[in-house]
């Protein structure tokens, strides 16, 4: 009966550890491919997708938008920096959005919105002249769930998705935004 137990423990170690060491050497594999397609926030990520209304109450995504160079662009009506940045943008886009660039055709901003109150946020698109078509929100203010999945505490916030999806640069201002778009066209 001794003999039995060893034996069953013995062939259950055994069993463990190839277990453990085909989990292992797939894991390897699986975490290389995983590694070329992380997704998160950080410079070299494949950007979280964001599926969000727009103003006329359909539904855009991220993703909606590959293959192009996107600055997703958190912003709202209140917040005054957002505001004085917006010409900025504009003038990027109005710039860029025809463009060819390394890794992208052409240049769109995916505007996200971090206002609670509709009628504020639409009037903001106006006023600014926020031409492009990308406008989306849940009208949930700093709950705003892309917000959270950026990390986004502040803002204007706003992160440069190239064509293949991935974060190629953070926070861009003013004329910032210009020359990196410049340096990238092809």
């Amino acid at each position: 009966m001794k003999a039995l137990k060893i034996g069953a423990v013995a062939a259950l170690l055994l069993g463990t550890t190839i277990f453990f060491t085909s989990a292992k050497e797939a894991g390897t594999e699986e975490t290389a491919i995983m590694d070329q397609h992380q997704i998160g926030t950080s410079i070299g990520n494949v950007a979280p997708n964001i599926a969000m209304l727009t103003p006329e109450g359909k539904t855009l995504e991220l993703a909606d938008l590959k293959g192009q160079l996107v600055l997703i662009d958190f912003w709202a009506s209140w917040c005054g920096p957002c505001r004085r940045e917006n010409p900025n943008v504009v003038k990027a886009y109005n710039k860029f959005k025809d463009a060819k660039f390394k890794n992208g055709k052409g240049f769109t901003v995916l505007s996200v919105s971090l206002d609670n109150n509709k009628m504020s946020w639409e009037a903001a698109i106006i006023k600014d002249q926020l031409s492009w078509p990308n406008h989306v929100s849940d009208l949930k203010g700093w709950g705003n769930e892309a917000a959270q999945r950026y990390g986004v505490r502040s803002i204007p916030a706003s992160f440069l998705v190239d064509g293949e999806g991935r974060i190629v640069a953070k926070n861009l201002r003013g004329s910032v935004l210009e020359s990196t778009l410049e340096n990238l066209k092809k």
